[in-house]
């Protein structure tokens, strides 16, 4: 792993595969280190021709926090939302779009296919929003435009995605796991083992709560995209869970409806997660999806 200075921060990422490969910029989601992109997932993305990148968003993992920011108050901000007032905020989904072009920058790469899953799809947007010109392909995984018209999340899945978790390591190890249950995917492809191995990884690298509360507060402060996304014409592939309780699969839906010649796969039974069991169908898609932009462009 490796640091650069990016956007006027420092971010932390790896690479996989080689760096003649097709330029495949991941984006973590809320409060989610890069490490939640499996090293295994991205094997399998750089031995399908991508030279993969995954970083820390700011906030979070071992890139620059924003303490001086001080504790979020994420119920303020949804109340100022609400009303239609401004939304007090430390950053927004634009500046955290900035950071990954910034680390494009920072790598010497002009132009990625960019993948983001949850809150890093929002960012993937935003990016194709603002800089069109730098992106090949988006992919939005488990995402959402942030149309107020649409469903809300399931009340248990917001109450564990709000709950502060506790820092007795074993504790927070626990939380993480029975909230990634709450949320993800059906039983049957829930390897808790793993799941718990990976939260003990993520604790032990960076356990920083506030950095995902301000994370929230940001895509409040951003509000929707959906109007925006009418008016990007990069080739885009929505992926989301047919059951996903956090971000519902209209949301997927909206994205793809919002972005014209936009393709939407729904993979039944998949939550708010990436489980192993998805890793072959989410590679071979995202993979046909670059491989058919850059046989287009030459």
């Amino acid at each position: 792993m490796a640091q650069a200075t990016a956007n006027g921060i420092q971010i932390e990422y790896d690479t996989f595969g080689d760096r003649s490969g097709r330029p495949l910029l991941l984006v973590m989601g809320l409060g989610a280190q890069m490490i939640a992109w499996d090293p295994e997932f991205c094997e399998l993305l750089a031995e399908r021709g991508h030279y993969v990148i995954r970083y820390d968003n700011r906030d979070v993992g071992l890139s620059t926090k924003f303490e001086s920011a001080g504790p979020p108050n994420v119920a303020a901000a949804m109340a100022a939302s609400q009303a239609g007032e401004k939304v007090e905020t430390a950053y927004t989904l634009s500046d955290m779009a900035g950071d990954g072009f910034g680390l494009l920058d920072a790598l010497e790469i002009p132009r990625a296919h960019i993948a983001g899953a949850s809150m890093g799809g929002m960012i993937v947007q935003q990016m194709a929003i603002e800089r069109p010109d730098r992106v090949l392909t988006m992919t939005s995984i488990m995402s959402t435009t942030g149309n107020p018209a649409l469903p809300p999340a399931k009340p248990e899945a917001m109450a564990r995605l709000l709950v502060p978790p506790p820092t007795e390591r074993e504790a927070a190890i626990e939380h993480r796991v029975m909230t990634s249950k709450v949320i993800g995917s059906v039983p049957e492809v829930i390897d808790e083992d793993r799941l718990r191995r990976l939260a003990a990884e993520a604790y032990d690298r960076s356990f920083y709560p506030e950095g995902m509360g301000r994370q929230l507060v940001g895509i409040v402060a951003s509000g929707p995209r959906h109007e925006k996304l009418r008016e990007v014409r990069v080739p885009t592939l929505v992926i989301h869970g047919e059951i996903d309780p956090l971000v519902p699969l209209e949301g997927g839906k909206d994205t793809a409806a919002s972005i014209p010649g936009a393709q939407l796969l729904v993979i039944e039974g998949m939550g708010h997660d990436l489980p192993a069991a998805y890793w072959g169908r989410i590679v071979d898609a995202i993979s046909a999806h670059t491989a058919q932009a850059a046989t287009s462009s030459k």
